[in-house]
């Protein structure tokens, strides 16, 4: 059973957020968790008085996104400077792994950047060419269908008249999936699906 709140600090969680302190400011001083502050400081309205020092918290919360976004972009930099062919292998055996089909060999996705990267590796690395390649696309009611076959198609390198299907699903998805999802396949895909599960197996057993 939780320990009841007193309704001093209850209080005293209001007072600060009305002036204009920030949710963990008020954990660290309260000494309550992160659940509860928010739970007694979401609906209080910081006063007028004290809204342009909220805003000027944000703006440091923002700085301190960006510097820690730019640290890790310059560790990753500094880790990972060039991709060997065995290394972009491993690494399209994970993708598929977690993102492909187990049936045949079928990847779905609604990441672009994922489907890219599948894509030109499967070129580069297997030597595949745009016609071994079967795509499908799946759309919704409220998406534009034509933009969301352009968008594939400029992914995949794939000519939109060449998409093998396109199903346009019931539903509003603008916000979410604002392409839909794209469904890459090759022909005689069989053995390409046995060698990137054999590689993943391999890969598994040397961790």
């Amino acid at each position: 059973m939780s320990k009841r709140i007193p309704l001093e600090v209850i209080r005293k969680v209001q007072s600060l957020r009305e002036k204009g302190w920030s949710f963990n400011e008020i954990k660290k001083e309260t000494r309550l968790c992160s659940g509860s502050v928010y739970r007694y400081a979401s609906q209080t309205e910081i006063l007028q008085e004290y809204q342009q020092i909220w805003k000027s918290k944000q703006g440091g919360s923002i700085l301190r996104k960006r510097k820690a976004e730019e640290d890790a972009n310059n560790k990753a930099s500094v880790a990972i400077n060039t991709l060997s062919d065995k290394e972009r292998l491993i690494f399209l055996s994970a993708l598929y792994w977690g993102e492909g089909g187990k049936g045949d060999f079928n990847l779905t996705n609604t990441d672009s950047e994922l489907m890219k990267v599948f894509v030109k590796g499967l070129k580069e690395i297997f030597g595949l060419k745009t016609d071994d390649f079967r795509v499908s696309i799946r759309t919704y009611e409220d998406l534009d269908k034509d933009k969301c076959l352009i968008f594939w198609s400029k992914i995949t390198g794939v000519p939109k008249e060449k998409f093998v299907n396109v199903d346009v699903l019931k539903g509003k998805k603008e916000g979410k999936l604002p392409y839909g999802m794209c469904r890459l396949r090759i022909r005689r895909g069989g053995n390409m699906l046995k060698y990137l599960t054999a590689l993943r197996k391999q890969v598994t057993k040397l961790f």
